[in-house]
């Protein structure tokens, strides 16, 4: 939720700019996403990787696994700074029709791409402490990162003691800077708490070959299911750009609000799938079924209590991102439908990392291939054939959860994944 958080507040501070910045953040921030979550891939793979040696009591291979992800996260970073450096604005221009969206999110993206070392920096850091059940830690940094992104949008969007009024570049820049200081004091916490002597983290030992091909060979179904999966939403939002500027600023701010509503569902999922390898580092692995039930009913409960405030209170939520009346009005239709999507996830996203927490992840990456087709092509039927309006549109939440919740119960169920565990 780190970047999300980031992601709320800049929309939250630029639905008062314009609906021009605030369909433009969207589209560069999505990119980015895209793109960084090629690095998260990484991540939960390390962190599976981490939570079943932790289950094994075996520190020693828990930093050694740690410096490998640092071999193979370092240069896919610089690599995908460079796509964004260097081909960013080439690939946008024939996705974006609206000429003022295409510019906005462009200089967007040209502060926002140097945020991408440090959110890698985070994620290894997450992988490694949500592995040996370290939580507290990340919601320090992450209240830290939001602490100073609020202040520095205030700052810079709108040009405060002195500053110029920067509008989006001012929210890129923010976030940036955010990101710096939420990396700076992960690493001062491992140093001051021992955790990089106790774990032996950094410590760059001679590189194996071996040990790099499993961090690898675990990793890349992820990093590919995570890019397709922010792949395909970016389409979503390209789709609806065409749809019209407001069509595009009102997605904007439910995807914001989306993203708050479905914080119990990535903490109870980061959860499921850390939990789920660290039952079969101690060999338990037929309580599996027992651990994602408690935790589908945990994440119920969690995520009905953000959706009891949203029916309660949409025009307030809403009006937290613009103080456009029309555009709260048209907005809240569209909160109420998410609403339901985001059930539907609470349960799909758990089994889904419970198949990802048994080291399956190329079977992960089949049921997210599958999903992500179905969704793809229910949007594009309502759009093409049924000519629906945004409402209708972001219905296509609830089918993709109830897609992913059955195909990965029914592997759990009746797939063959207990013979394949090393």
């Amino acid at each position: 939720m780190a970047q999300n958080l980031i992601n709320v507040t800049d929309t939250a501070f630029l639905g008062r700019v314009g609906e021009v910045e605030l369909g433009a953040s969207a589209l560069g921030g999505m990119f980015y996403f895209v793109l960084m979550m090629i690095g998260a891939g990484i991540g939960t793979g390390a962190q599976i990787l981490i939570a079943r040696r932790y289950g094994e009591a075996n520190k020693a291979l828990i930093g050694k696994t740690f410096d490998h992800i640092v071999y193979l996260m370092l240069p896919i970073g610089l690599i995908l700074l460079g796509v964004m450096y260097f081909l960013g604005s080439n690939i946008l221009r024939p996705l974006i029709q609206s000429d003022e969206i295409y510019r906005a999110s462009v200089a967007f993206l040209d502060y926002r791409m140097y945020g991408i070392v440090f959110a890698l920096g985070q994620i290894l850091f997450r992988s490694f402490y949500i592995g040996v059940a370290n939580t507290k830690v990340i919601t320090y940094s992450t209240l830290i990162m939001a602490g100073v992104n609020i202040f520095l949008d205030y700052v810079l969007i709108f040009g405060h003691f002195g500053l110029p009024s920067m509008g989006i570049e001012g929210a890129a820049l923010a976030s940036v800077i955010a990101e710096f200081a939420a990396v700076v004091y992960l690493v001062l916490y491992a140093y001051y708490r021992n955790h990089m002597q106790e774990f032996s983290l950094f410590r760059f030992p001679r590189f194996e070959q071996a040990l790099f091909n499993s961090n690898l060979k675990l990793s890349y179904p992820i990093m590919i299911q995570n890019f397709l999966s922010l792949g395909v939403w970016f389409a979503f939002f390209l789709m609806v750009e065409k749809m019209g500027e407001r069509e595009l600023a009102i997605s904007n701010i439910i995807r914001s609000a989306y993203i708050v509503i479905m914080i119990p569902i990535w903490g109870f999922a980061s959860a499921a799938n850390s939990l789920a390898s660290f039952l079969i580092g101690l060999r338990e692995e037929n309580q599996l079924f027992r651990l994602l039930w408690k935790t589908v009913w945990m994440c119920l409960a969690g995520t009905g209590i953000f959706i009891v405030f949203s029916f309660l209170f949409p025009t307030e939520i809403i009006s937290i991102y613009t103080n456009n009346i029309a555009l709260v009005e048209a907005t809240i239709p569209v909160l109420y439908v998410v609403n339901f999507g985001a059930l539907a996830l609470a349960v799909g996203f758990m089994f889904f990392n419970g198949v990802l927490g048994t080291g399956q992840t190329q079977v992960g990456l089949i049921i997210e291939l599958v999903v992500l087709t179905l969704y793809l092509l229910y949007i594009f039927i309502l759009i093409r054939y049924f000519d629906a309006n945004v409402v209708a549109v972001w219905t296509s939440e609830l089918v993709y959860g109830v897609i992913l919740a059955v195909l990965s119960y029914a592997y759990l169920r009746f797939g063959k994944w207990k013979e394949k565990i090393s």
